[in-house]
């Protein structure tokens, strides 16, 4: 994959720090795991000649793929139509913040103000508390996913049918996506709006056991569980009268939670897991990144690659995470320095 960056400074995230490593000449560790093993050339777009040769280089590309505002790509005659006039055959991808049309179509397309006006936000946390970011850029994850499978069945349909394709999304068209389920629960109950349990939330539309409960060390989350066979692990025959067939795990979830928590905060999660695990009930303790890595399961899938770089340690960063013929793809690279690979792509593709 070649990535067209701008001259001065480059990719944004380059200089994005997620904390105060950098990477290989100053980089930081966010291009690196976002960037590894693409080349880079450099373009000023603004410039006749950087424009030339972005137009060149889009003419033999199989995909192209952009996320500027609305507007900018077609000023540049970079958009599909302007592209396919020279390359018929080309699979572009389009990435926005809100779509092309409408009032929010110039926005800033970025991940934490996509997830505040996508409603997502009121899905997290307890009842008490406001409204609460998903910790990842979520919104970013799930377009560049979106955006994969669309680029692959245009990629059969060039092989196939030997046409062209646009594939088009937006972050908040894939923010509304992620919340499927919970919108339409929403739009066929009248518009009620989702109400979140008062401590422990992890659903807003699933009954007890649903969530998350302190233990007496560490935190264990239960999923669906038949009432029935957690009280009787649980010795809690109060339990019985909540049945699972009449709705009542959600209509009377905060009793059933409160019954719960008082009985699970006596023992520790690991205790917890293991005894009510072999009793076939769903749960799992909490674990922190650290427990995550040493684990044997983690280790076993051997998604982590170390990269040789400039620096006396070499660079851990995650491999694919799926498998070909039962072999995972190694991360062979950092991310690529600035205009790292001009000379070679300037030849291959005779931009002059």
């Amino acid at each position: 994959m070649i990535k067209v960056e701008n001259p001065s400074g480059g990719d944004l995230c380059r200089s994005l720090y997620l904390s105060q490593t950098a990477i290989d000449g100053g980089d930081s560790t966010l291009f690196h795991a976002i960037n590894r093993g693409k080349e880079s050339i450099a373009l000023d777009l603004k410039q006749p000649e950087g424009l030339a040769a972005a137009r060149k280089l889009a003419s033999q590309a199989d995909i192209v793929l952009q996320n500027f505002r609305p507007g900018v790509i077609e000023r540049l005659g970079l958009d599909y139509e302007s592209v396919r006039a020279t390359n018929p055959t080309v699979v572009y991808g389009s990435v926005s913040g809100y779509g092309a049309d409408g009032p929010w179509s110039d926005l800033p397309g970025q991940d934490l103000l996509a997830q505040a006006r996508s409603g997502l936000m009121w899905l997290s946390g307890n009842n008490d508390s406001g409204p609460v970011p998903v910790g990842i850029p979520l919104a970013d994850i799930l377009a560049g996913a979106t955006l994969a499978h669309g680029l692959l069945a245009g990629l059969y349909a060039k092989a196939t049918r030997n046409i062209g394709t646009h594939i088009e999304t937006s972050l908040l068209e894939c923010l509304v996506d992620a919340q499927f389920e919970f919108l339409t629960t929403y739009l066929n109950s009248g518009e009620q709006h989702p109400e979140r349990a008062a401590h422990g939330s992890a659903h807003v539309y699933l009954g007890a056991p649903y969530g998350l409960y302190e233990t007496a060390q560490g935190q264990l989350a239960l999923a669906m569980t038949p009432m029935e066979r957690l009280a009787d692990k649980l010795d809690l025959p109060e339990l019985r009268r909540f049945s699972d067939a009449n709705g009542s795990g959600f209509s009377n979830r905060e009793e059933i939670r409160n019954l719960i928590s008082q009985k699970l905060i006596t023992r520790d999660a690991r205790s917890w897991e293991a005894e009510l695990s072999e009793a076939g009930i769903w749960c799992a303790r909490v674990l922190r990144w650290s427990e995550l890595i040493n684990s044997k399961t983690f280790q076993m899938l051997d998604i982590i690659s170390s990269v040789s770089a400039t620096l006396d340690m070499p660079v851990k960063l995650l491999r694919p995470p799926l498998r070909l013929d039962g072999n995972r793809s190694d991360v062979t690279g950092l991310g690529p320095r600035l205009n790292e690979h001009w000379s070679r792509v300037k030849s291959d593709f005779d931009l002059t």
